[in-house]
């Protein structure tokens, strides 16, 4: 176990799976938003992390949604590091049981957090928060806003998702928009995944309005990279 603490949580900034099995699962009270990695020993805010529980048959599988019953076992969203605990049998030191992650677990973990996403943007949809089209996502850009002044409805721009398989002219006409109203890109689904949670055949060009859907889109995104799961 590493002497001394982390001058930013205040907590040991290690321990050994021993340690960590005893500790409780959120570090600093039931309500705090630290949480230990399972391979790093290491305490972080859990918006970079990704939660595991033990589910029928001893089965390790991920909650990306956070919601599932049991202790979470927590990892950080990085590759090498879920490599790392699937390698070194880290979910049964942490478990303190014979657990045994599911197939493909890191696959698996990707791709639920890539429809996490791809929901999310479906809920801000339906919110009448997203809109599609390189004139109305054009439009959206130069004014900053989503919807009609004076509507009761006009929101900020908060995020601008372009297809993966998009054609460059039309990012690269949008680009400076965004770019000035400090618009962070997200690149990450293609055209039919898109157009199939906006509700249509495809989306090449797309805004969501600013607000907290937006920013659980892109700590899922961000997640998703960390994992190596960015790719169409």
């Amino acid at each position: 176990m590493s002497s001394g603490t982390d001058t930013t949580t205040g907590y040991p900034p290690e321990l050994d799976a021993e340690a960590q099995a005893d500790e409780p699962e959120a570090v600093g009270g039931r309500k705090s938003p630290l949480r230990r990695c399972i391979a790093s020993g290491k305490v972080q805010d859990k918006a970079g992390m990704v939660r595991f529980v033990v589910g029928p048959g001893l089965q390790v599988v991920p909650d990306v949604d956070e919601t599932l019953p049991g202790r979470g076992l927590w990892l950080t969203a990085d590759v090498g590091l879920v490599e790392k605990a699937l390698a070194k049998g880290l979910f049964a030191k942490a478990a303190r049981q014979g657990v045994k992650p599911v197939p493909d677990l890191l696959a698996l973990t990707c791709r639920l957090i890539r429809r996490r996403a791809l929901g999310l943007v479906g809920l801000a949809r339906k919110g009448g928060g997203a809109i599609a089209g390189f004139e109305k996502v054009q439009a959206a850009l130069r004014s900053g806003f989503i919807g009609r002044a004076g509507s009761g409805g006009q929101k900020s721009v908060g995020l601008w998702l372009e297809a993966s398989d998009g054609s460059d002219d039309g990012r690269t006409k949008l680009h400076a928009l965004a770019q000035a109203l400090g618009v962070p890109l997200v690149d990450s689904f293609d055209r039919a995944e898109l157009g199939a949670t906006l509700g249509r055949d495809e989306a090449v060009h797309v805004v969501l309005a600013a607000g907290p859907l937006a920013k659980q889109i892109r700590r899922e995104v961000a997640r998703l990279s960390a994992l190596g799961g960015t790719a169409a």
